[in-house]
């Protein structure tokens, strides 16, 4: 067993993934962390208050909520394709890419005709990878080589059924480096890869993988070395080696937030978890300072045990440090 395998194992061992909530906060995650990759600064609580409760978010521009509301409609699109074991078609791509841009997309105008990236349409334009980057291939030809990326995609799909964990990940992988290097769109390419591989581990049962904005600059390296040394290894290695640091993470932030050891025994953090839970529950204005003398802890103490059952989703912050209150799940 290998190294992702291993890690896996224990992630589903010690039940992250039945926390309450669990599969909305990691596709909240999900989408927070693509948008960022793009420039958003919309945080993963910031995300949670605009979804769930339509709250706008004062501070961040109407650009930023807009791309983060689009891009969750779009998952929730594409997780019911993976439940249905839908192919993967041009025609569902440029819908989901439609639902990606819908309210930050641009209207196109090229002596070829008008074209929409908000309404999914693919390009009618040549478009290069950045300033001095070298250019993807010409529009022309990107209608039939999308066509038989998706031919070839169902394929590997419908033979996916004896592939191991590892192979399964890399099916995803590929289909991401793929199409993102078809560049089918005008805007919203990088999304649309990122979604595509989720929607691929969706559909197989599989941990969905992140790239965090702080992966951001090795990510770009990856795609572009893979494409430059066309190897796909490259960027196979990437995401298997960032996937893993981040699963150690979670592990790591999920035993801290329940107490648990590394030896697998629940310490006394349970207990002091709890103890917060139950005082906030009923005093959700408490501030930091209150609850340390409930509790009987450093204020330091307190705001480390908040920001665990934060990211557990135990707890949700409603409004800003002063003024605002404790949300209990």
């Amino acid at each position: 067993m290998n190294e992702l395998e291993q890690l896996i194992q224990q992630y589903y061992e010690l039940g992250i993934d039945r926390q309450l909530d669990y599969d909305k906060f990691y596709l909240y995650s999900i989408i927070t962390h693509s948008t960022a990759i793009e420039g958003s600064t919309i945080t993963e609580l910031e995300n949670q208050i605009m979804f769930d409760n339509g709250i706008a978010i004062k501070g961040k521009s109407l650009i930023e909520q807009n791309m983060n509301l689009d891009l969750k409609n779009a998952y929730e699109r594409v997780l019911v394709f993976a439940h249905d074991h839908c192919d993967v078609t041009m025609e569902r791509l440029k819908e989901l890419s439609a639902l990606t841009m819908k309210n930050t997309g641009v209207e196109y105008h090229t002596t070829l005709g008008d074209f929409s990236s908000a309404h999914g349409d693919l390009r009618l334009v040549n478009v290069s990878a950045g300033a001095g980057g070298k250019s993807y291939m010409a529009f022309n030809k990107v209608p039939q080589k999308l066509k038989e990326f998706c031919d070839n995609l169902n394929r590997f799909r419908r033979e996916a059924k004896g592939y191991d964990l590892v192979n399964l990940y890399n099916l995803s992988f590929d289909a991401h480096f793929h199409l993102v290097t078809i560049h089918p769109w005008a805007d919203g390419n990088g999304r649309m890869a990122r979604l595509l591989m989720n929607w691929l581990q969706f559909e197989y049962g599989l941990i969905p993988s992140r790239i965090l904005a702080a992966d951001k600059e090795d990510y770009i390296k990856a795609l572009v070395a893979t494409r430059e040394e066309d190897n796909l290894q490259i960027f196979r290695d990437f995401m298997h080696t960032t996937f893993i640091v981040h699963l150690k993470r979670e592990i790591e932030l999920y035993k801290e937030s329940v107490g648990v050891s590394d030896s697998g025994t629940v310490s006394s953090k349970l207990k002091t978890n709890e103890r917060i839970i139950s005082y906030l529950a009923s005093h959700p204005r408490a501030s930091a300072r209150e609850l340390s003398q409930k509790i009987g802890i450093t204020v330091k103490g307190i705001e480390k045990q908040l920001a665990s059952l934060k990211a557990a989703g135990r707890i949700l912050r409603i409004g800003p440090a002063k003024g605002g209150y404790w949300q209990v799940d």
